[in-house]
C-alpha cells in the first residue's frame, strides 16, 4: 500500500448526531492512496481486489478498473455524450452503471467494462449498491428504491429518516452486511441506514479528513467497503487521494 505524503495519519472525531454532549465515535484514518484528480467520482466499489469507479459530467463520464493499492487506472471506458454517469455496482460477472437524468442503466461486462445492454427507469439516478438479492438505488431524495439485479425493475422502496426527520440528498451508496452506507450530497457526512425501516443508525462527519487544498465544491462522494475487514475507502469529486478509514462505534 503506497501512502500519500501530504496526509498525516491521525485519529479524527466525527461530529455528534444530535446530542452535543455525547462522545462522538472516532474515525481512524489508516492510509491515503493517490486518486486521479480528473475523476468526478460518482460510484466506488471494491470487489476481488479490483476497485471499480464510475465518474460523471456530460461528455466526461467514465467507468474504470483501478488498482486499490496505487490508484492507477488499469482500464477505462468513456460514456458517450450526453450521458451523465452516476453510481455503479457489481453483480457477479456484470456491472451496472446508472445515469443522472437520462433514465438509462447500462449493464456491462465486469472484466472488459464493455456495454452489454441498456434498460430504462423513471426519475433520476444517483447512487447504487447490491444488498444480497436486490439492488438499492438513490435518486437525490430521502427515498431508496429496491431493484431486481437482473432486470433492474423496481421492487419496492423505503423512506430514510433520522430522529423522525427525512434525510434527503442521499447520493453514493455502499451495501455492507445488510446495512446501506450513503454519502449526503454537498456535505461531508456519511450515514448508515437500516434498509428494513429506513432508520439512520449512525452518522459521521468526515470534514476533518478533507485535503487542505481541495475546494468545498469538490464534495465528499465515494465509499467502498474493503472486503474481509471493517474498513472503507472514501474519496471525493476530483480529490487527489482516497482514504482508507475505520469508523468507530459500529
Amino acid at each position: 500500500m503506497r501512502w500519500f505524503p501530504a496526509v498525516v495519519l491521525v485519529l479524527l472525531l466525527a461530529a455528534c448526531a444530535e446530542d452535543p454532549h455525547e462522545q462522538p465515535p472516532p474515525v481512524a484514518v489508516l492510509a491515503a492512496i493517490p486518486h486521479d484528480t480528473s475523476a468526478f467520482t460518482q460510484g466506488l466499489e471494491l470487489v476481488d481486489g479490483v476497485l471499480y469507479e464510475g465518474t460523471g459530467l456530460e461528455g466526461e463520464s467514465t467507468v474504470r478498473r483501478v488498482d486499490p493499492a496505487t490508484g492507477e487506472v488499469r482500464r477505462r471506458v468513456d460514456l458517450p455524450a450526453p450521458l451523465f454517469g452516476e453510481g455503479i455496482t457489481v453483480v457477479d460477472d456484470r456491472l451496472w452503471q446508472i445515469t443522472w437524468q437520462d433514465g438509462v442503466a447500462i449493464e456491462r461486462d465486469r472484466s472488459t467494462l464493455a456495454e452489454v445492454r441498456r434498460v430504462t427507469y423513471e426519475g433520476e439516478g444517483w447512487g447504487l449498491c447490491r444488498d444480497g438479492d436486490r439492488l438499492v438505488m438513490s435518486d437525490g431524495s430521502a427515498r431508496l428504491t429496491f431493484r431486481d439485479p437482473r432486470t433492474f425493475a423496481a421492487t419496492g422502496s423505503v423512506s430514510v429518516a433520522e430522529g423522525g426527520r427525512p434525510v434527503a440528498r442521499l447520493n453514493e451508496l455502499e451495501c455492507v452486511r445488510g446495512q446501506v452506507w450513503a454519502n449526503v450530497w454537498q456535505t461531508d457526512r456519511i450515514v448508515r441506514i437500516d434498509p428494513t425501516d429506513g432508520r439512520v443508525t449512525a452518522s459521521f462527519d468526515l470534514g476533518p479528513v478533507r485535503p487542505a487544498d481541495v475546494p468545498r465544491s469538490d464534495v465528499l462522494n465515494g465509499i467502498a467497503a474493503v472486503p474481509g475487514t471493517d474498513e472503507f475507502l472514501v474519496t471525493g469529486k476530483n480529490w487527489p487521494v482516497m482514504l482508507r478509514v475505520r469508523f468507530g462505534g459500529v
